[in-house]
């Protein structure tokens, strides 16, 4: 399932923990890739990841947890 990360509105948004949420639910994200997608979030551009079935409700959660604001790509 693609879902595009729009925008973090966490007050101190923690990098740290985003990339490690990013490297546990996106497929094939590597932890480069994961700091590199952060950074991009956090300087306010969209983020597109593909999430496993499988996982959704667990991502849907990790994400509210970091603040990001999401929407699914069908």
């Amino acid at each position: 399932m693609q879902i595009n990360l729009l925008s973090c509105d966490a007050a101190r948004p923690d990098r740290r923990a985003i990339t490690k949420m990013l490297e546990e639910i996106a497929l094939g994200v590597d932890s480069s890739l994961a700091r590199e997608l952060t950074d991009i979030l956090l300087d306010g551009s969209p983020v597109d990841i593909e999430v496993d079935d499988k996982t959704i409700s667990s991502a849907y959660r990790a994400l509210r947890k970091q603040d990001i604001d999401y929407e699914i790509v069908e």
